[in-house]
């Protein structure tokens, strides 16, 4: 990502679109969309969890891909991993130009040869749980017909 963020060459559609591939490579959207969904994804459709899985990943790059754009030269610190079995986490610090640290973790899962995240917490705060109490909440309150009709409407 980093290279892709510092290539002069690239024009922003270029960095974006590369930027998109890898991202999507790497991070495992239809675990994440599980995990999001928590409770309430037995309960759906296999077109059901199509249909989420696709809105969720909408939802992930409209919030998270358009902003690494917003790199101003941070450093990545690897600190260290842990594995158990076809699990591990990986943490890491961001390091600002101030020199703040931020600490990330991500969460990974192995499918075949390769490993893909499902999850990242920033400052111990993590991406999947905060959207699972968020989706809960919607699907409580009213439905999950609710909840999708509000994530298309968000949809580009």
């Amino acid at each position: 990502m980093v290279h892709i963020l510092e290539d002069p060459a690239l024009s922003p559609a270029q960095r974006k679109s590369e930027i998109r591939e890898v991202a999507l490579e790497a991070f495992d959207v239809a675990e994440a969309a599980r995990r999001a969904l928590g409770a309430h994804w037995p309960k759906r459709t296999p077109a059901e969890r199509q249909e989420f899985t696709a809105l969720f990943e909408t939802l992930l790059e409209r919030g998270y891909l358009s902003r690494i754009g917003e790199y101003g030269g941070e450093r990545v610190q690897y600190v260290g991993e842990r594995v158990d079995g076809d699990y591990a986490t990986v943490r890491a610090l961001i390091v600002t130009r101030k020199g703040t640290q931020v600490p990330v973790e991500a969460r990974v899962r192995r499918r075949g040869d390769r490993w893909r995240m499902y999850d990242i917490l920033i400052e111990n705060v993590s991406l999947v749980a905060s959207y699972r109490s968020q989706f809960d909440r919607v699907i409580r309150t009213s439905s999950y017909e609710e909840l999708v009709r509000r994530l298309k409407e968000h949809a580009p």
